[in-house]
């Protein structure tokens, strides 16, 4: 396989496909100028044991903006004159003097001894493709990275071996927008020549033009409702409710304020406007169930809790769990469980008698204010349904078959009143998996 041929013909493809890329954005709508031209000049710095002095060159850029971090730039350089840099047959560098006599510069070169590369000036040129990445990109400091591949030909046959090399790039640069149609840049690149693995180096500055930018829509200020995000809503109307007309999902559940506001009819400002413990949008859109009701098939279990714990369908009321909501009267930061509540805990525990392959989940939540602690609130919750555990195995359940967990207020059953506090999510909840009918209604009768 020839070496020279396969590295220009992935070069080659390497550019055809970034043209490729950016002319297939090109049709997309615009909402910023993304093409932009670049002409630049440098300076061309080879290794010391290259065969070539150090040379200015010329350089013009094409690039597209793919995104406000990513762009694509495809270039050409010229570098119209390079003087010989050179080693003798026996590796020592030499150069040609004005007058055409021959000056040895050294004993030692690291170029192959035994060939005369005798050969005077050259020229070389070149074709690359950079990617670019972004940091503050239209900001009026402009600072990015940049890495790519070029394929650079040479008017003489300078390398070891031919006069085409394949170019590895890496580098960054920097740009200063004056306007929105010019800029200045200054770039820098490090060069891998991949024929004989040199770092060569190349500085250039230029001036940058978005001639599209002139072209871009004016924005006049008019009569009539303006929606800034688009999202269905005038800003004045999001200005009333307390969304944000920047943010098109102001609460970030996935569906628009628009949506929520015109289509849906939750609430804009609370993700989970039914505290089901599922966001609104997974609610339309991955489970079908209705964000305005949090027991959808009507099985006596919340959606959440069906998606997230039981592992149950949301929209068959058939596989639910039995479930029952328990508001213990515990006193401030107590574990203990009154009197007045043992014939609501020994109903559970009937049912849990009477279906000896049943197992329960008791869980405990805690209500929020202000100055509600997370952790403690959690930890408290837990005690309090271990309590309840506590109580059925003293009825006779066995250890084995129970399991209780505190979640606090993470999970509350309606919206919190942080000022006045919500008794409605002071609550314990008892989840029994594997009950038959006939054994929770013997047991309900028995109450």
């Amino acid at each position: 396989m020839n070496l020279k041929l396969t590295a220009k013909t992935f070069a080659a493809a390497s550019l055809a496909a970034a043209t490729l890329a950016v002319s297939a954005r090109a049709e997309e709508a615009e909402d910023f100028s993304r093409w932009y031209f670049t002409p630049s000049i440098g300076y061309l710095n080879f290794e010391g044991d290259q065969p070539l002095e150090d040379g200015f060159f010329l350089n013009v850029r094409l690039g597209y903006d793919l995104n406000e971090w990513w762009g694509l730039e495809g270039g050409l350089f010229v570098a119209p004159k390079l003087d010989e840099n050179l080693v003798d047959g026996d590796g020592a560098f030499v150069h040609r003097n004005p007058d055409g006599s021959w000056e040895r510069r050294s004993e030692q070169g690291t170029h192959s001894k035994g060939k005369d590369r005798y050969f005077g000036d050259t020229w070389a040129a070149g074709l690359y493709a950079d990617a670019l990445f972004h940091f503050t990109r239209w900001e009026r400091l402009d600072p990015f990275l940049a890495g790519g591949l070029g394929l650079n030909i040479y008017g003489k046959d300078v390398l070891d071996d031919g006069r085409t090399e394949l170019v590895l790039r890496a580098g960054g640069g920097v740009m200063w927008h004056f306007s929105d149609v010019w800029a200045v840049r200054g770039d820098f690149r490090l060069l891998l020549d991949t024929d004989n693995t040199e770092f060569n180096n190349e500085i250039d500055v230029g001036i940058v033009w978005n001639w599209d930018a002139g072209a871009q829509p004016e924005f006049v200020a008019v009569a009539g409702p303006v929606d800034t995000d688009g999202d269905g809503l005038t800003d004045d109307y999001e200005m009333q409710i307390g969304t944000d007309p920047n943010n098109p999902d102001t609460d970030g559940d996935g569906l628009t304020d628009g949506a929520e506001v015109l289509k849906y009819k939750t609430d804009p400002l609370n993700p989970d406007s039914d505290f089901d413990g599922l966001k609104d949008g997974a609610e339309v859109f991955k489970y079908k169930t209705d964000p305005l009701d949090p027991d959808t098939d009507k099985g006596g279990v919340t959606d959440g809790h069906e998606v997230l714990v039981d592992k149950t369908d949301p929209l068959n009321g058939n596989d639910d769990l039995l479930r029952f909501e328990l508001h213990l009267l515990f006193d401030y930061d107590k574990a203990d469980i009154k009197a007045k509540d043992y014939p609501d805990l020994d109903t559970v525990a009937k049912v849990l008698a009477r279906n000896p392959g049943a197992t329960a989940t008791i869980e405990g939540h805690a209500d929020r204010k202000f100055a509600s602690k997370a952790e403690y609130n959690r930890r408290l919750s837990e005690r309090r349904a271990t309590a309840v555990k506590n109580y059925f195995i003293h009825k006779g359940i066995d250890a084995s078959r129970l399991r209780a967990v505190g979640y606090g207020f993470d999970r509350p059953k309606v919206k919190p009143d942080l000022k006045n506090g919500t008794p409605e999510n002071r609550r314990v909840e008892v989840y029994i998996r594997g009950a038959d009918e006939r054994g929770i209604s013997d047991a309900l009768k028995a109450k």
